[in-house]
């Protein structure tokens, strides 16, 4: 029987190839498994951006990943990966951070072989890490892990820094330290990506971000070359804040919210998503009224 995170991660992408949108709270995971998401995912960008109007450079701690991490993994029935950055320190670091996520309900976490301070990895500036270093990062992750069905996906910035044959050296010794998938960041033609998939034989994630140095291929493209799992890790985050941003304007402009009514989520839907109507009835039951007034 599947029971833990990791394993239900591990076999809904083995079962076939998978989106994971970025959910930036619990009601954003709700809302993904709703719309039939077989698993979702935990942003460091969204999560600087959103928890603290901070850009994405290793600025947010351990401890606020795994916080958010444990909402959103409370929230859903579906698995939840996270960012999980350079690991928040050397080998010994990683054990610790494996453990917190593992406890927080998370399935599996990627790590990245940037040095600090790191940066997106669609930006310039980037420096990495040895590959020894790295695989000893992988290999500490894969000892710590209690539950060996968590998901190790160890990230490669190198394409942008150290070419694209590089990259396929670095996922190719992440694999042999324990890495369970790998994730290629910023790849910048489909051909790349193809011949990736071709020269690392283990289950590969690619990361689908607007305004990047990757092309945007849809999820039938990768998936037919042969990734199992296509991230799309601010997407929603960007549709609602350009939405409040739009409807601040209007706000500011016209003094009342009258149009902006059939913009907003309604309170039905809301209280349907938070399952308003359970909480209430065991509400009335615990102080002796009936669960069905």
């Amino acid at each position: 029987m599947t029971t833990t995170p990791g394993a239900r991660f591990r076999q809904a992408y083995e079962n076939s190839p998978i989106m994971i949108p970025g959910v930036f709270n619990a009601l954003v995971a709700r809302m993904a498994q709703q719309a039939g998401f077989a698993a979702a995912y935990q942003s460091g960008a969204a999560l600087s951006a959103g928890l603290a109007a901070v850009p994405d450079v290793g600025l947010i701690s351990l401890t606020e990943f795994v916080d958010q991490g444990r909402y959103l993994a409370q929230a859903v029935d579906i698995p939840v990966i996270s960012d999980a950055d350079t690991g928040f320190g050397e080998a010994l670091s990683v054990e610790r951070t494996v453990h917190c996520f593992e406890s927080a309900g998370i399935a599996g976490i990627h790590l990245e072989d940037q040095q600090l301070p790191k940066r997106c990895g669609h930006l310039s500036g980037k420096t990495l890490v040895s590959e020894l270093e790295m695989a000893g990062k992988i290999k500490a992750a894969a000892t710590a892990r209690n539950d060996p069905s968590f998901v190790l996906i160890a990230r490669t910035d190198a394409r942008a820094t150290e070419g694209f044959d590089a990259a396929v050296s670095r996922a190719r010794a992440y694999v042999e330290a324990g890495a369970d998938m790998i994730f290629p960041e910023a790849l910048q033609t489909p051909e790349e990506f193809a011949q990736f998939a071709e020269a690392v034989e283990v289950p590969l994630m690619a990361n689908m971000t607007e305004y990047g140095k990757s092309p945007l291929l849809s999820f039938t493209e990768l998936s037919q070359i042969g990734y199992r799992a296509v991230l799309f890790p601010v997407s929603m985050f960007r549709i609602a804040m350009n939405a409040v941003e739009s409807g601040l304007r209007e706000l500011a402009a016209e003094g009342t919210q009258q149009g902006l009514l059939d913009r907003m989520q309604t309170r039905s839907k809301l209280y349907e998503l938070l399952e308003y109507e359970g909480y209430d009835q065991r509400d009335r039951s615990y102080f002796g009224g009936s669960a069905t007034e």
